[in-house]
Formats: C-alpha cells, structure tokens, sequence
C-alpha cells in the first residue's frame, strides 16, 4: 500500500505537473523546430527554441482578448478552467516512488472519472464560444472519447484484475516480481494508444486539428487560452505517468530509490508519446471509431479474461 504524503505534497502537486508540462512543451517544441529548420547550431538556439513555449503563454497573456457574437463567456471560462483542474485531481492518486498524495480506496474509477470531467471541458469550451469550428472540435473530443474510453476502461480494469484491487497503490505492489506489462501486453499498448486520445494528442489530435483552425481551441484567446492548452499539456503527462503503477511496477525497480525508478519510467513514456506524434500522421475519426470497435475492443476483453483466469487459478 502507498505511503501517506504530507500536508503541504497538495500544494506541491499542481506545481511539480506544470514544471514537467513545461519541460515536455519545450523538448516537443525543440524537435518541431528541429523537423522544420533542421538541428540547431548551438546549445543556445536549443534554448531559444525550447522557451517558445514559455514566450506563446506570455503572448497570450499580454494580448487584447477578442470575443465571438453571443458567446457564452462563464460556460467557455468554465470549461477552459476545469481541463487543468481534471487532471491536477487526477494526479492526486499518482504514487511518486510508494508515496501519493491520496491513496483512495477506488484510486482506479477515481482517475477515470476525472478524464469524464475532462470530457466536459473540453466539450464546453467548444460550447461556449458560440463557433463552428470550435464546436466541431468539441464533438470530435466526444466521437473521440465515446470510441476510446470502453478499450481505455477495459485496459485499466485489466490492470485492477491483476492485484484485485481497485487502490493503485496495490496494484503497484502487486508488481513487485513481475511488471503487469509483461504479461498483460495488449492492455498496455492499448492504455498508451487511449492516453494520447485523451489528451487528443498524436495522432488522435482531430479535436485540435489544422483543419479546422485548433478545433476546440479555435476561438479562444488570453488567459483562456493559456489555461485550455496547458492543461492539454498538464493530462499528457498525467496520462503519461498513470502506466507507470498500472502497468510498470510503479517505483519498483533494483539499486535506485522508488521515486527515481516512478520519475525514470514516466521519462520513457513520456518521450515515445512525444516522438510518436512525429511518426503516425492523424488519424481520420471514422477509420479511429473503426479501429476501436473491431479490433482494440475486442482485444482489451479478451486481455482481460486471460487475466481473469490467471487470478482465479492462483
């Protein structure tokens, strides 16, 4: 079982995911530099490239806020608002070695309903400006989520089977001779593929998408913006970190301390999401929704039964 944090680790928390969101922006944005312009000459153009996105945040802050006709101002400061606080209560359950800061009883449904709030986020920031191509973003988030959360829920109850609890820090301790990723591979592949839907990155990015000007983003600007795209970045990482007590022993591992083992496993993960989104070209929605239906759904069930029979023969 996870150890109790201290007090203060609440405060701490927000603070220490938006310095890794901060850090994950600046290497993506050195690698989309470095596909565009080729590699930098020297150590300080990588750092003018990897503060870009740093100098777009104060951008957006400083800049006249512009409004569409009859937009529902509270419903879009609303949704943009509560995509960081989804997923700053998401990470409360997150262990950091064998410590978290709430190791609930139902630590597993707890962080799935977090991602059904960031559902609603980003739906009604697309809401709420009152804009079609924002509000077409927001519907892509739902036609996303409706085709990626039963394999997503699948894979994590997969996960719960194994230790046969719901608390994640038994789940981590349930791994402590074997990673649940070796032998529960399909959930795995299947949890990182709904990781990115779910902070619609990669490529799964079509509530974001080009075409239709940032999608549910389209008409937001200033404050709001910043808080909508950083929280994009914020349910990356915590998305990213989740597989490491579902799936990779969360802090266990030989010769390092349990927290440098959570911080080192959710460096790798966090680096394959960031070079995917490079390698795979978005995915159109239909072909997504056929893809989850037909061969991940069935999948995940059929993970999810050998390990049902595993347990039950233990």
């Amino acid at each position: 079982m996870a150890e109790r944090t201290p007090l203060w680790a609440i405060f701490v928390l927000p603070t220490l995911l938006i310095v890794v969101a901060v850090v994950v922006a600046g290497l993506d944005a050195v690698l989309a530099a470095g596909a565009r312009n080729g590699r930098s000459a020297s150590l300080r153009e990588t750092a003018v490239r990897a503060s870009r996105p740093g100098r777009e945040a104060l951008r957006h802050l400083v800049q006249q806020p512009r409004r569409t006709r009859a937009s529902d101002v509270p419903l879009t400061r609303i949704g943009t608002a509560l995509l960081p606080v989804a997923a700053t209560l998401a990470a409360v359950v997150l262990p950091l070695g064998f410590r978290s800061v709430s190791d609930l009883p139902e630590g597993i449904v707890w962080f799935n309903a977090m991602e059904a709030l960031a559902w609603a986020a980003v739906w009604l920031a697309g809401w709420g400006p009152n804009s079609a191509l924002s509000l077409i973003g927001g519907y892509r988030f739902l036609a996303q989520g409706l085709a990626y959360e039963l394999p997503h829920m699948l894979a994590i109850t997969t996960a719960a089977l194994g230790a046969e609890s719901l608390r994640v820090g038994e789940v981590v301790d349930a791994q402590a001779g074997l990673w649940f990723a070796l032998w529960m591979p399909a959930a795995f592949g299947i949890y990182l593929l709904s990781a990115m839907a779910m902070a619609f990155w990669g490529p799964f990015d079509q509530p974001a998408g080009a075409d239709l000007a940032g999608g549910a983003a389209a008409e937001l600007s200033g404050v709001d913006r910043v808080l909508f795209l950083g929280g994009r970045w914020l349910l990356l990482v915590v998305a990213a970190s989740f597989s490491v007590p579902l799936f990779l022993g969360g802090g266990h591992g030989p010769v390092l301390p349990g927290w440098a083992w959570t911080v080192l496993k959710t460096v790798v993960v966090l680096v394959f999401l960031i070079w995917i989104r490079r390698r795979i070209p978005t995915l159109r929605m239909d072909r997504y929704l056929e893809l989850t239906w037909v061969v991940l759904t069935p999948l995940a069930i059929l993970q999810a039964l050998v390990v049902a029979v595993v347990v039950l023969n233990r």
